[in-house]
């Protein structure tokens, strides 16, 4: 019995341990897009540097998945990963998850994870952009508005919906957050 009681708070102290080295900005779950499976984002994501983006599939931005998509594809071998969230917030984004899948598979071959529709600003803000917003000073103004954080968990920047993600000072500011 004391062994099992010793395993417990072994075990117990050992994922509070791990809980505490988590950045509060990975101290999330979140539903796949179009799909039940959930994301750990601290058993996902930690120790890479992240680029946080809110999407629509109904903006004249939404052409910039390609080009996060490119971002991605570049840098994911290299502790980095770009992180879709559609959001309704700017009513440019479909009610069903099954479309807005479809246009980012389809259309611009998006393979960077995709997350549940959220809202991103005001009051019903998913906590998640909360936190983002708090530690940026700045909520999202429009669709594909971007925060990057780097591999410990710290915001470096935050960037307007018109940074494309072939943006000189967006790239340079990637490469330095995946530094260790």
């Amino acid at each position: 019995m004391k062994k099992i009681i010793l395993s417990m708070a072994l075990l117990l102290a050992s994922q509070t341990a791990m809980a505490s080295e988590c950045p509060d900005i990975l101290k999330f779950m979140k539903r796949k897009l179009n799909s039940q499976e959930t994301v750990n984002f601290c058993d996902a994501y930690k120790d890479k540097a992240i680029l946080f983006v809110n999407t629509a599939s109904k903006c004249g931005f939404t052409p910039q998945f390609e080009g996060l998509e490119t971002l991605y594809s570049q840098y994911k071998d290299k502790n980095f990963v770009v992180l879709g969230f559609p959001s309704g917030d700017f009513n440019q984004e479909y009610s069903d998850e099954g479309k807005t899948a479809e246009l980012c598979e389809l259309t611009y071959g998006v393979k960077f994870p995709m997350f549940e529709t959220i809202a991103v600003r005001g009051d019903d803000a998913d906590p998640l952009y909360r936190l983002l917003a708090k530690k940026a000073d700045t909520t999202p103004k429009w669709n594909f508005y971007k925060y990057l954080v780097d591999r410990k968990g710290n915001l470096v920047d935050s960037y307007s919906s018109f940074t494309k993600p072939n943006d000189e000072q967006l790239i340079a500011d990637i490469e330095r957050a995946i530094q260790p």
